[in-house]
């Protein structure tokens, strides 16, 4: 792999990887395709590229692959390929929510190790059944939160770990967007449409498209568990069916014996000058970090009492845990791709380990059907408070 602190890794052969969604269009395909790429660890071999079959076979023949692997539905991908010699080994499934749950069973239920996007499901009850699946079949579960492979992410969650910031007390996280300020839904702009549809998208608007990344986000770095939530969402552009905006207050649960953390999450849509503002501000006994996507090859460490210091990616201070996602010298900046393929990278290292029965190296760190049912019960504990006018909900 092509990761810093990786080059004793013997190399492997590439992993065989289908895709379900992602075809003409469609940017997220586009995004997971590239960050599969990156490392060069997988062949995407096959396809079930969008719901209709003709723009599924259009779409096949735009990424060139073989015909006869380019399918109507993932269940007769996943049936096919299960059976082929050389069948895909993984799959990445990156259609509206509302797919999730079905698709990753038939490929789950098969072997095949699944790369799926977030949030996990459309609903609680069908995460948790999802999440039996996966640890029934034996098959790996990647969730791609993928702002938890930038290596400055990582450099915060190992400062937190070695308790350079002490007891933490405060949590501060924020993923404001624009693009929803008007009712573009009803334009047919097709990511804002499925975005916006109960049907499609399940019972969180920005809570479950962003606010998901940004509780994510705050758990990863922290370790810590989210007890309850206290929301207050709102659907600010008429007509709209689900949350643009939301404000929460939460409370963690207490760790070591000591205080619990308390923390605050703001996700909206509708917040005009912010393209993708997610932000993140840990505050503990001993001093406090704050990280920027905007500028993520920057981390600001503040010990109390002392001189704020910034510490750069691939720079001095770097620690391990950032060095070995790190792909590029300091000063060349790393961003939202490479970020992405950290967690493709880190799948690949687990897929392998399974493959040969060696050992995972215990650094490799990826989210799994466990964050992603989290996710989803913090969305429904969103919309549970917000109907009871801001009432405290215990996760579910």
């Amino acid at each position: 792999m092509a990761i810093e602190g990786s080059k004793d890794e013997s190399r492997s052969p590439r992993i065989r990887i289908g895709m379900v969604g992602g075809g003409s269009g469609a940017f997220i395909g586009a995004v997971h395709r590239i960050a599969m790429r990156i490392d060069d660890q997988f062949d995407l071999v096959a396809g079930a590229l969008s719901s209709t079959a003709e723009k599924a076979r259009a779409s096949g023949r735009e990424l060139g692959l073989d015909p006869s692997r380019t399918y109507a539905s993932y269940k007769e991908m996943a049936i096919r390929e299960a059976k082929l010699k050389n069948g895909i080994e993984a799959v990445a499934i990156v259609t509206p929510n509302h797919v999730h749950y079905e698709a990753a069973k038939e490929f789950l239920k098969r072997g095949i190790h699944v790369i799926c996007d977030k949030p996990l499901t459309s609903n609680l009850a069908d995460a948790k059944k999802l999440k039996k699946v996966a640890d029934e079949s034996g098959a790996l579960f990647i969730l791609t939160h993928n702002y938890t492979g930038y290596p400055m992410i990582r450099q915060a969650r190992e400062m937190v770990a070695e308790g350079l910031l002490g007891d933490l007390r405060v949590v501060q996280a924020e993923y404001p967007q624009d693009w929803l300020t008007e009712p573009v839904e009803q334009t047919g702009q097709k990511q804002a449409a499925w975005r916006t549809d109960p049907a499609r998208s399940g019972a969180g608007g920005s809570t479950g498209d962003i606010g998901t990344h940004a509780f994510n986000l705050a758990s990863f770095v922290t370790g810590l568990e989210l007890d309850s939530l206290a929301a207050d969402l709102d659907s600010f552009v008429e007509g709209r069916a689900l949350d643009d905006n939301a404000h929460v207050m939460l409370r963690f649960q207490p760790k070591n014996g000591g205080r619990p953390a308390k923390g605050m999450l703001w996700c909206s849509q509708v917040a005009p000058g912010h393209e993708n503002g997610l932000k993140l501000r840990v505050y503990g006994s001993k001093g406090g970090l704050e990280w920027v996507q905007a500028d993520p090859n920057y981390l600001w460490f503040t010990p109390f009492g002392e001189q704020k210091r910034l510490i750069t990616r691939g720079g001095a201070g770097a620690n391990a845990a950032a060095s070995r996602v790190t792909r590029i010298p300091s000063g060349h900046p790393e961003g939202y791709l490479e970020a992405f393929a950290t967690i493709y990278a880190e799948a690949a290292r687990a897929i392998n380990a399974r493959k040969t029965g060696a050992d995972l190296d215990p650094a490799v760190i990826y989210p799994t059907v466990d964050d992603g049912v989290k996710g989803v019960a913090f969305v429904e504990a969103c919309v549970a408070s917000s109907k009871r006018n801001g009432a405290w909900v215990k996760l579910g």
